[in-house]
This record gives structure tokens, sequence and C-alpha cells, in this order.
């Protein structure tokens, strides 16, 4: 008898832990403000955080669920056009500013990737990464508005379609740019220049209008001199 109660115990526990294993474990999705998103994260909320972007005019690329470097830069530039520190990552101050926006509980600036000045233009992620690299390369040391500037004539000379018909033409056009001769453009960009470049795509520029710029003292070009100065940031005049 003792034998069969063995037997019935050691079955009861065997059935016990199978129907605990074949049981479906359901996990509850993330909603956007569950918990903390950065790069590297995925699922639903992600999601929601890039269609929210989008929706103000954010661009964030492809809504891919995936918390890539585009929806870092999206979320820098939400931060930084609404006073919260900027640093790429979704927290609860963050993830409640942006529901409430699209909610619209509140006033919503939609930012824009392009002006009608500089015509429907669209950028690609290595367009901005290479803004980026001549911000940083060519005017790291210069104010916030002078590393907008800078970006900015880069857009003006590519909207002027006298440089090049992409980014990329008018940044290696010979001689263009000291710091892609000197090598400080291929220098990693940091966290000002990024937004300086999203300033200046956001219609921002602080050159007004400018296509060319130098500094005076280092400058030796008696053609770079003979172009109409329009205005002077920090260490950098700009002309036309």
């Amino acid at each position: 008898m003792v034998i069969y109660k063995r037997k019935f115990m050691v079955l009861f526990v065997v059935f016990s832990v199978v129907a605990i294993l074949t049981v479906p474990v359901l996990s509850a999705e993330a909603y956007l403000g569950d918990r903390t998103l950065k790069v590297g994260i995925s699922g639903y909320d992600v999601l929601q955080l890039q269609k929210n972007l989008g929706y103000l005019g954010y661009p964030v690329g492809t809504a891919d669920s995936i918390y890539g470097w585009q929806t870092q830069q999206a979320v820098k530039s939400f931060q930084m056009r609404n006073g919260l520190t900027v640093d790429g990552i979704v927290g609860s101050q963050t993830a409640s500013l942006l529901i409430q926006q699209v909610s619209g509980g509140g006033q919503v600036e939609r930012p824009r990737t392009t002006t009608a000045s500089r015509g429907n233009l669209q950028f690609s992620r290595q367009d901005i990464y290479d803004l980026a690299r001549v911000v940083h390369g060519e005017a790291r040391g210069e104010s916030f508005a002078g590393q907008v500037a800078v970006a900015a004539v880069v857009l003006n000379r590519l909207q002027s379609g006298k440089f090049g018909n992409t980014v990329q033409d008018v940044i290696f056009q010979p001689w263009a740019f000291t710091a892609v001769n000197d090598k400080q453009f291929y220098l990693e960009p940091n966290d000002s220049s990024y937004r300086a470049v999203q300033e200046a795509l956001g219609g921002s520029d602080p050159s007004g209008g400018a296509l060319y710029y130098w500094n005076p003292r280092t400058a030796t070009s008696q053609w770079i001199w003979s172009r109409p100065i329009i205005n002077k940031i920090g260490q950098h005049v700009f002309a036309t």
C-alpha cells in the first residue's frame, strides 16, 4: 500500500510539472511610459514612441519598434524644443509630455525637416551624420549659433544647385571645407553637432543665407575676401 501511494505521489508531481510547463505564459505589452526607453530597446512601446514622434513632426524613419539612432535623434530634438534634459532617453517626464502633446493637451510645436525656401529636400541618416561631422570638424569650438550657421551654409549650398546635388557633393567639393582637408571631418561628432544640424534642417539659419564662411584671422584667399560679408558669428564671417 505504501508503494502504491509513493507511485501515486510521483505521478502526481510529474503531471503537475508538465501542466505548469505547458501553460502558455502571457506577457503584457509595455506601453509608452511603462518603462525607460533608450537605444537598443525594442517593443510595442517603442513603436508607440516612434508613431508619436512622427505625428508631432520629428522624423524617425521607419517605425519598426526598434529604438535606433534615428529615433534617439528625434527624441533629443523633442527634448531640446521642450526644455527637457537632452539625453535621448525616454523616461517618465519625456513620455508624459509626448503623450500630452499627441492627445492635444498643450501647445504643440511641430518642427520641419525642410523649409519652403529650401524646397522638399529629403535627408538620409548618412546625410545627417556627414553634416554633423562638418559641424564638429569646422565649428566645435564655436557657439551653438555658430555651429548651426555652418550647417546652414552647407544646406544653402545644396539648395543653390551650384555646389552639387547631394550633401556629399557639397562637402567633398575640392577645398570647400578645411575640416575635410585636414581630416578633422573624420572625428566623431558630439551631441551639440547633431543638435545644430537638426536646428538647421528645421529652418534655422543664423548665417543669414550665406554660401561661404571663413576665419578672417587665417584666410589668405584673395577671392574669398571678395565675397560680400553679411554676418559675423564667433571666429567666422559669413558671405554670399
